[in-house]
């Protein structure tokens, strides 16, 4: 819960870390690294055998090397981490679910913090499944080790920043947080088309907006919104909507024919006497010409979040970011990839457990103004064998 521990300026010992993966996500995982004073590049894993032995630098388009070869072998960059250090576990759980937890209990066992955006039911650990819940606790438990589960959107777009918004309100109506973007922007074809829809026949059921995938996806959003305000939901409902494209479409992912899926509006509303108070809402579009009557984002541009608060006084604020060219998708990454990375100093002292963005305190990038890290430790020479950094008493999540 956000309080006197808000914000968290601690420094000490550099955490050796492992980035695991190095698509959209794990790029922008490896400049954060880069970026964090108090953590240094140990590993990078990567699955794309055509990856192997790139640098890290050039692999997150960086402009010098780094020095750390990406490999394939798992074990030897989780022992290179002593029996502590971190883990950014970046590779992508939408179609891996399983695959993902397995991988992120065992870097936990190891004793290795595991930061990583990959577990939906997981944004709010409290209320997932225990199937899944109770084997990440056991390993985190058995390693000593500590997992934050994170993003943008389910993330900080829907819990954090929607609570210290709230906090300059004198009355709340309604909560709305929303995801309005153009993905013809993302890099990520096979998620575009086969999990949202976009291109696909209207008589094709979208796998992320099935009944109850929402739920299972913000749900825990929607929750961590109420437990933050002191709000008792009666349920949470899901509502969506769609829109045929009126004409085709070329972009970087190839045609996108008319007739096809061009645009998904849905909802998941957390009820309260029988009204949606807290909503997170997602407008997604292939082209700006599809439901042009829709929200879209307030400066024209393929990408914004936005907060919502309907009371007195009445509350906006939009986040437009954009990293790699000007690209907003990269931007949205960048900036869930720094909230999971700049928590693994304060993860690494925390007692063992589960954490959610309410319990994992703000990281300014201290010392990183003008964009310029302090010093730090060359790739050589750390995680051969160092202890994990000692832990503090904060409560564990259990």
């Amino acid at each position: 819960m956000l309080d006197e521990n808000t914000f968290y300026f601690g420094s000490g010992d550099p955490v050796p870390v492992v980035v695991w993966g190095t698509g959209n996500m794990g790029r922008a995982a490896i400049r954060a690294v880069d970026a964090h004073p108090d953590l240094s590049l140990e590993a990078v894993v990567v699955v794309n055998p055509d990856k192997v032995g790139r640098d890290a630098g050039d692999l997150a388009g960086l402009d010098r090397d780094l020095g750390v070869a990406a490999t394939t072998d798992v074990d030897a960059a989780l022992a290179g981490l002593g029996g502590g250090g971190a883990v950014a576990y970046m590779a992508s759980g939408d179609v891996r679910p399983d695959e993902a937890a397995a991988d992120v209990a065992r870097a936990l066992r190891t004793g290795a913090v595991v930061v990583t955006p990959a577990i939906y039911a997981l944004y709010d650990q409290r209320s997932a499944p225990p199937e899944l819940r109770d084997p990440l606790l056991a390993a985190a438990r058995a390693g000593g080790s500590s997992l934050f589960v994170s993003g943008i959107d389910p993330g900080w777009g829907n819990d954090v920043l929607p609570v210290l918004v709230s906090s300059m309100a004198g009355t709340i109506d309604q909560i709305r947080c929303q995801e309005i973007f153009d993905y013809a922007t993302y890099d990520a074809p096979d998620a575009v088309r086969f999990l949202v829809g976009m291109g696909e026949p209207m008589a094709y059921q979208p796998p992320m907006v099935a009944p109850t995938v929402p739920t299972m996806v913000w749900g825990g959003q929607v929750r961590l919104i109420a437990r933050a305000l002191g709000v008792e939901l009666e349920e949470i409902r899901e509502t969506l909507e769609r829109r045929e494209l009126d004409a085709d479409v070329t972009n970087q992912m190839g045609l996108f024919e008319k007739g096809t899926q061009g645009a998904l509006r849905l909802e998941v509303q957390g009820i309260v006497d029988g009204a949606p108070v807290i909503v997170i809402e997602h407008v997604t579009r292939i082209t700006p010409t599809c439901a042009p009557d829709w929200p879209l984002p307030p400066d024209g541009g393929a990408g914004a979040h936005r907060v919502i608060i309907e009371g007195r006084p009445r509350i906006e604020v939009n986040i437009e970011a954009t990293d790699e060219g000007g690209n907003r998708a990269a931007g949205g990454n960048a900036t869930a990839a720094n909230r999971l990375v700049n928590a693994i100093p304060w993860l690494a002292a925390a007692e063992p457990g589960l954490y959610d963005g309410l319990d994992v305190p703000l990281t300014p990038p201290r010392g990183r103004l003008g964009g310029s890290p302090g010093p730090r430790p060359s790739a050589a020479g750390h995680g051969t064998g160092s202890p994990a950094p000692d832990r503090t008493s904060r409560k564990a999540i259990a």
